[in-house]
């Protein structure tokens, strides 16, 4: 007799514990967002294989959202110490241009051995940019926004220099294999997104850094008085963040096979702050959420897919996204959730009061 009330508590625990998850709103949106393009497109969710690699709008989303997953990985944990990293895109340009500098300018540009020098230098100044970051924001005190503005501004221009204002091609198949190329059918550029994504959510949950750098952003004064090193874990994270950027700025330069120092990872710094928020983590510090980061950012790039699908004109695609984002934020909100629930509420009871009123009024009538 008690069985059937049992499950019934059970159910209602899982739907509630479901309900109050941090990652069920970020996935409703992005099925939403993928359901609505199959509505336009009936083979929106078909993946072919053709010449033994994966291809179809899906694949493509992965593909293409792969450096902003990485650049948002990095913002994550810079914004969970109550920071931000407005450098990143600069890095991108940064990285790239380096990169294909050096391989356009080397005796032996299909070499691996020439790869991997190019990859080593974008990756070994990124490691200088972070570090600078870290160093005036840990070390001198500096706000982040203002500290990372700095290198927002002059990285664009360093990276013009490194390729004179011009755009360098490079014809190099290893350096084509990062960002373009396939391993195993799968596009290599999603395989080392999600590895790092792995490797970075396993550093921060199976051990204690994770907790460390939330508690440096939930109360830098408590977290100072137990002993614990801020200064170092700042610049910790900037220097992250600085790698991350700099891998997805080998990415896009190597899927195109050229450094654009004006335009490579132009305003991809504010796509990736908005998917670490559209995935949950608070710009206050404190928590963060790697799972939904990655969602936030698979949401961001479906929503640039939907514009193309939906055939947006350019010029209004900017306010398009806008408005979209906007939405996304709001019912994400709990308090937007609860004031629409509250409003509806108090609705129902009048509506009711409103349709008991009417006979009576109709009888004293009569």
């Amino acid at each position: 007799m008690t069985t059937q009330p049992a499950k019934s508590e059970a159910a209602g625990g899982i739907g509630r514990r479901l309900a109050g998850h941090r990652l069920l709103w970020p996935a409703l949106i992005l099925l939403a967002l993928l359901l609505g393009n199959l509505a336009f497109h009936h083979d929106f969710f078909s993946v072919r294989i053709r010449d033994g690699h994966l291809y179809g709008s899906l694949i493509d989303i992965l593909q293409f959202g792969a450096p902003l997953v990485l650049v948002a990985l990095g913002m994550t944990l810079v914004i969970a110490t109550r920071g931000i990293d407005l450098s990143v895109g600069s890095t991108v340009a940064i990285a790239g241009a380096l990169a294909c500098g050096h391989i356009s300018t080397a005796a032996d540009p299909g070499s691996v051995a020439t790869m991997l020098t190019a990859a080593a230098l974008a990756l070994g100044v990124a490691l200088v940019l972070g570090l600078s970051n870290g160093f005036l924001v840990s070390g001198l005190g500096v706000q982040p926004i203002v500290a990372t503005l700095i290198l927002m501004v002059a990285g664009r221009g360093v990276a013009q220099l490194i390729t004179d204002g011009q755009i360098i091609t490079v014809t190099s198949a290893p350096y084509k294999m990062i960002g373009g190329g396939y391993w195993l059918t799968f596009p290599f550029a999603v395989l080392l997104a999600a590895a790092l994504v792995a490797l970075t959510a396993f550093v921060t949950r199976r051990s204690a850094l994770g907790m460390l750098i939330e508690s440096v952003g939930g109360n830098p004064a408590a977290s100072r008085l137990v002993g614990i090193r801020a200064g170092g874990l700042l610049a910790l994270v900037y220097v992250f963040s600085a790698l991350c950027a700099a891998v997805a700025g080998l990415m896009i330069s190597s899927n195109v096979s050229s450094a654009d120092g004006n335009n490579a990872g132009l305003w991809i710094e504010l796509d990736a702050i908005l998917a670490v928020v559209v995935g949950g983590t608070a710009l206050t510090g404190g928590r963060f959420s790697l799972g939904g980061t990655v969602l936030g950012a698979l949401i961001i790039q479906t929503l640039s897919t939907t514009v193309y699908t939906l055939g947006v004109p350019p010029e209004t695609t900017l306010v398009f996204k806008a408005f979209v984002v906007i939405v996304v934020c709001l019912v994400q909100s709990p308090v937007f959730r609860a004031k629409v629930l509250r409003r509806r509420r108090t609705t129902t009871p009048r509506s009711h009061t409103t349709a008991g009123a009417a006979p009576q009024q109709q009888e004293a009538g009569a």
